[in-house]
């Protein structure tokens, strides 16, 4: 399969920052993937999502999506995309079924298309008896899965999903999780950043743990289990990779 995303030697540091955030990072994700990009707090991880957005530009390297060069071809690349921050970006005063249909028009969404297509996601996760209450009512959970509504409006070829199911219930992380298997198995690429190694294990077919902005280790689940016999689970190797020491 050809390549969604590729990064090579990419390299990006914040001004005054100690050191860079992405350091020379080279990362392949064939498409149709479920693909873990997994690091402590500070790895990375969500400055090479936004690169790959077209939210930053790298310092140096190169990044491409589906063949397209960034950020030269990003207004080719734009529409492939479905993103879920890990912040809530809805408005809270407007209902679920606003908030879809003011991003579906942004998406270029318009008409019997965007209604019909908040009103299949709606049932589809469950809020069509709140879908015309303030998003500012819901709990953690109803926004948590608004949110990724939102990423999913316009059927992109690649989602990408920063904690998508961080400070959120089981049944939500639940749901939301089943959906994204299903999606999956569907052909969307799914690139997802979690601090849940379980859930991670369970999900991804391929694992990219970074810190200080490289690559450590890469393969799947299982691959990585065979290579660290020391270690019981994924939580075990990340540990191990990246050590107890805290991250704030």
């Amino acid at each position: 399969m050809p390549a969604a995303i590729r990064t090579d030697h990419l390299f990006k540091i914040y001004p005054g920052a100690d050191g860079p955030a992405v350091d020379g990072l080279s990362l392949s994700v064939e498409e149709g993937r479920f693909y873990g990009l997994l690091g402590p707090n500070g790895a990375g991880k969500t400055t090479t999502l936004s690169i790959l957005c077209g939210l930053l530009n790298a310092d140096s390297g190169e990044a491409e999506v589906m063949g397209h060069s960034l950020p030269q071809h990003i207004d080719h690349v734009k529409p492939l995309l479905g993103v879920v921050p890990q912040d809530i970006a809805l408005y809270d005063t407007l209902t679920a079924r606003e908030n879809l249909v003011f991003f579906g028009a942004m998406y270029g969404m318009k008409g019997k298309t965007l209604t019909q297509r908040a009103t299949e996601l709606l049932e589809e996760f469950g809020l069509t008896e709140k879908a015309d209450k303030a998003v500012r009512t819901y709990s953690g959970g109803m926004k948590r899965r608004v949110n990724l509504m939102v990423g999913l409006l316009h059927g992109p070829r690649i989602l990408f999903l920063d904690e998508p199911t961080v400070g959120i219930d089981v049944q939500s992380r639940a749901m939301i999780n089943a959906y994204l298997q299903k999606l999956n198995a569907n052909g969307t690429t799914i690139i997802y950043t979690s601090h849940h190694m379980d859930e991670a294990e369970r999900l991804c077919d391929g694992i990219g743990i970074i810190d200080r902005g490289r690559l450590i280790v890469e393969g799947s689940p299982k691959e990585l289990l065979s290579a660290n016999t020391d270690c019981n689970s994924l939580e075990d190797i990340f540990l191990k990779l990246t050590g107890k020491q805290l991250r704030d």
